[in-house]
């Protein structure tokens, strides 16, 4: 008999900014039990994703250069796809989650997010779907609903900020070869010890590895490069 588990989770992930839509679909992949079906930038492109292949989640940035997120939610459900909705928002209106409740949105994320948060939501929404079935009672109904409901964890280690984190996500990413803390940071303005805090949260998020760089005399300086999403 075959002990093979349920199929991975088929997300879909729709957000215009390269650099973000990169680093959420390395963010999935990277979750056991999930695998990414494909990448949209905008919701004309999500709409042809979703009609190419089966997709079982969306994980949506509301503002899309085409249009709102929860308007492609409505088109999506009038033209009948089914698929769960992890909203992706740097809004805290509380106007626009009620709304996306209304058209399915099982969860918010709120931007900028580490691996971390992004990896609770995901286990927590696998553990939901498990659940599908006929409940015996209020209890297993509460419990089913309580797997999505759980604190935001923070958005990013203290100290660190998202205006600085995106500097230097694009400063390495831009160099095709990788850089060093002492580079990244003489192009950033910013001090040799802050650029190798935040490339090491890069590595630890699994958006960059590290190597030592060895030069002609001294220790060997750490040499940093963006992990391209397969």
């Amino acid at each position: 008999m075959s002990s093979a588990g349920p199929p991975p989770i088929r997300v879909l992930v729709v957000e215009d900014d390269p650099v973000a839509a990169d680093a959420h679909a390395l963010y999935v992949a990277r979750v056991p039990g999930f695998t990414v079906a494909g990448v949209a930038h905008s919701r004309a492109q999500a709409v042809r994703a979703l009609d190419r292949g089966p997709v079982d989640l969306l994980l949506l940035d509301l503002y899309l250069p085409d249009g709102h997120g929860l308007h492609l939610v409505r088109a999506i459900r009038g033209a009948g796809h089914s698929a769960d909705v992890i909203a992706v928002t740097s809004a805290r209106d509380l106007a626009v989650v009620r709304e996306g409740v209304s058209l399915g949105v099982v969860q918010y994320v709120l931007k900028p997010f580490t691996f971390a948060t992004l990896r609770d939501r995901l286990v927590r929404y696998a553990e939901f779907r498990a659940t599908a079935g006929e409940a015996s009672g209020q209890d297993e109904v509460d419990r089913a609903l309580g797997a999505l409901r759980t604190p935001q964890p923070a958005a990013l280690p203290k100290g660190l900020s998202a205006p600085t984190l995106d500097a230097v996500t694009r400063t390495l990413r831009a160099s095709a070869s990788g850089t060093t803390a002492a580079a990244a940071a003489a192009a950033l303005g910013i001090s040799r010890i802050t650029a190798r805090r935040y490339l090491e949260h890069l590595v630890s998020a699994g958006r960059a590895e590290r190597s030592p760089q060895y030069g002609q005399v001294g220790r060997p300086e750490l040499h940093y490069r963006w992990i391209a999403v397969r």
